[in-house]
């Protein structure tokens, strides 16, 4: 059972290796009895390493762990320099098939809060999340989710793809549920810090602020697109929220679900392709962290523009993604570039 409420925050090095080392001793433990020899062993091991890196955690501002690199940006805007964050998955990586290491455990084993997108964004994280200390708060716990079916046009959707859950996990891409994400993370960032809550209040507001602005901007550049060309055919079903909120239609994804990590089979390829075909689709987009390949097989056998969008990650820098509003700013004016040409 994850903890409920955080512990008080430490300031003395010692104190907090020591209540480092104590904690992930009895954690590896514990485990040992319900696991396999082998497992017992690499158990050990993680242990031991663990136990080496516990002294580097002890800092006197807040240790925060966010799951993706987009949620990071919205907490590193909240948190700013009154918190230490560290982001589980690097810039590029695609969350439904990332490999957690040890370095993810220490840094959840030692936060004051762990924040994670939810929704479904972090299945089979389970193991790694039952090491938290701290508070673990799934930003997506609430909002009014897509589901998976009707979300598309062209009707067809095996049932292997059902597996990964019914419920889109893509919030981030409709600015006013990440609004809903800021008024969370401050929240809770000032029930563990109060004598930060103006600073924490005063970066939210100005988060407010911005999000609302790129919410209009959308709205505007929308609106210069011709309606009957507002559809969308993506690598994934990743944008069905952006779908919602300005007006689109998520004709069809390659694989008709949510995650990346799913085969689509013959039936579902030659359905999609009469699709794009029928609605006269002028563009695929497929995110910069999945593999194109059936994306551009689409794309060839339809004669349309295949055509890179952020989804999953940020970019490094001068990529044109570095923050969450660079990203959703490039997507927009990448889709609507090509749906107006």
């Amino acid at each position: 059972m994850l903890p409920t409420s955080p512990p008080s925050r430490r300031t003395d090095s010692e104190d907090a290796a020591g209540s480092c080392a104590q904690g992930l001793t009895g954690r590896v433990v514990r485990r040992r009895s319900a696991v396999g020899l082998r497992a017992r062993g690499s158990l050990l091991v993680l242990g031991l390493f663990l136990l080496g890196l516990c002294g580097a955690a002890a800092t006197d501002r807040l240790r925060v762990v966010s799951t993706t690199t987009i949620v990071g940006d919205v907490i590193r805007r909240i948190g700013g320099e009154n918190i230490d964050l560290h982001v589980i998955l690097p810039v590029g990586a695609d969350p439904h098939g990332y490999t957690l290491t040890p370095q993810d455990l220490v840094a959840v084993s030692d936060a004051d809060l762990t924040f994670m997108n939810g929704a479904g964004l972090e299945a089979g994280w389970e193991n790694l999340l039952s090491y938290a200390r701290g508070r673990v708060i799934s930003l997506s716990d609430g909002l009014p989710l897509v589901e998976l079916d009707g979300e598309t046009d062209h009707g067809v959707n095996d049932d292997e793809h059902e597996e990964e859950g019914t419920s889109d996990p893509h919030v981030w891409f409709d600015p006013t549920l990440v609004q809903t994400w800021s008024w969370k993370i401050r929240e809770a960032l000032s029930e563990i810090d109060p004598g930060h809550g103006d600073d924490y209040a005063a970066r939210e507001a100005e988060l407010a602020a911005d999000l609302a602005a790129l919410d209009g901007w959308i709205v505007a550049r929308v609106e210069e697109i011709p309606v009957e060309r507002r559809v969308l055919v993506t690598d994934h079903l990743a944008f069905g929220y952006f779908a919602r909120r300005y007006g689109f239609r998520q004709i069809g994804a390659v694989i008709p679900g949510f995650s990346t990590l799913a085969e689509p089979s013959a039936r579902e390829m030659a359905a999609l392709i009469d699709a794009v075909r029928a609605a006269d689709a002028p563009a695929v987009f497929v995110g910069t962290t999945a593999n194109p390949t059936l994306s551009a097989t689409v794309a060839g056998e339809t004669g349309t523009r295949l055509v890179a969008l952020f989804t999953g990650s940020l970019s490094g820098p001068g990529e044109g993604a570095e923050t969450y509003l660079e990203m959703m700013r490039t997507n927009v004016e990448r889709i609507a570039a090509a749906l107006t040409e």
